[in-house]
């Protein structure tokens, strides 16, 4: 089960992990963003196009840093949750699952962190200015913002991690479960 996880960590290679859904009476359809390891897709053009009016930098991938790392780091930690897996001791488990929560975490932290940012410091000269209005989109869940319901959901990516680090935790409390019941 070990290996299976670490195994279905590289699906994050290939599809997006988190998504950010706008809708408004203008566009009915609705717009989205998709956020991959190393690129964002769907409407961000629109999107820029919108958030040119309010002040807003311009989305585009070069403003991560991380999106020229990220693709390494998880084959890295795909690579040391199949040795932890061969290796076969709890404590390759529980160091995995400790570090794939840490990376969780802080790809929270840093999607937090940048969605601050963008939201805040908008160009001064903007067309549009509402006083005391900031645009910071939602890291989980449902924002409204001027007339636009905005929505950050974790994608098909997303759900991976979790079901993965799902996965190794119930893995590692089978495990002391079973240490527990020997040791009895």
């Amino acid at each position: 089960m070990i290996a299976i996880a670490a195994l279905a960590l590289l699906a994050l290679l290939f599809v997006p992990i988190w998504r950010i859904d706008l809708m408004a009476p203008q566009y009915p359809e609705g717009l989205v963003m998709q956020i991959y390891i190393d690129h964002f897709a769907g409407d961000t053009e629109k999107i820029n196009g919108l958030n040119h009016y309010i002040g807003m930098s311009l989305i585009k991938d070069e403003m991560f840093p991380e999106f020229k790392y990220l693709r390494k780091v998880v084959m890295i930690l795909s690579v040391f949750g199949v040795l932890a897996a061969v290796w076969g001791k709890r404590q390759g488990l529980f160091a995995g699952l400790i570090t794939l929560s840490a990376f969780g975490l802080w790809a929270l932290y840093d999607m937090w962190k940048w969605g601050y940012s963008y939201g805040h410091d908008l160009d001064p000269r903007a067309a549009i200015k509402v006083e005391g209005m900031v645009y910071q989109p939602p890291l989980i869940g449902h924002k409204q913002l001027l007339n636009f319901d905005a929505w950050s959901t974790p994608d098909i990516g997303g759900w991976v991690l979790f079901v993965v680090l799902g996965m190794l935790g119930v893995v590692y409390f089978l495990e002391l479960r079973k240490a527990r019941q020997q040791s009895a």
